[in-house]
């Protein structure tokens, strides 16, 4: 198996996400991570896909009450 093939490959790889630069072997895994963690985030909201609206609806119903001026407060704040 010729690895200088495989070198030059890796060496050529480069990321550049904000500050975050990676050149090489840390840059393909840095690459690696992120496609890992998408098909994990994927596969999470899928498997609760039918769970997902009751939580959404709990979500905007608790950011509406703490919205609300209506509330009650306590004297002297």
């Amino acid at each position: 198996m010729d690895f200088k093939g495989v070198a030059r490959v890796t060496r050529s790889f480069k990321i550049k996400i904000g500050d975050l630069r990676a050149e090489g072997v840390p840059a393909v895994l840095v690459a690696a991570t992120g496609v890992v963690l998408a098909a994990a985030i994927g596969r999470a909201l899928a498997k609760g896909a039918d769970r997902l609206p009751e939580t959404l609806r709990a979500a905007r119903e608790l950011a509406q009450t703490l919205r609300r001026e209506d509330l009650p407060r306590l004297p002297g704040i």
